[in-house]
């Protein structure tokens, strides 16, 4: 995996992918992008994607700190996005 930054059509894609169905969702990555969107890595990326793969209720006990990822959810990369989400 890349610490290069996400160049602008992979972020684009990015984006568009991580648009959810359950609005508290939404709000936690609305503000990621806000605040990460211009340092955001190619590794940040996939582990964003990697993320983007569970349920709308799984991802937000995730980002409510309600549960911890496990298993292959259970990376340093996701960790450390899921931190970047949640702050």
């Amino acid at each position: 995996m890349s610490d290069a930054l996400l160049d602008e059509r992979a972020f684009s894609k990015l984006r568009w992918r991580c648009r959810r169905g359950m609005l508290e969702n939404d709000l936690f990555i609305e503000r990621f992008f806000e605040r990460h969107a211009e340092r955001l890595t190619v590794r940040q990326a996939d582990a964003l994607n990697q993320l983007m793969d569970l349920a709308d209720n799984d991802l937000l006990d995730l980002l409510l700190v309600r549960r911890e990822p496990e298993d292959e959810n259970d990376t340093a990369d996701v960790k450390e996005v899921l931190a970047m989400l949640r702050t």
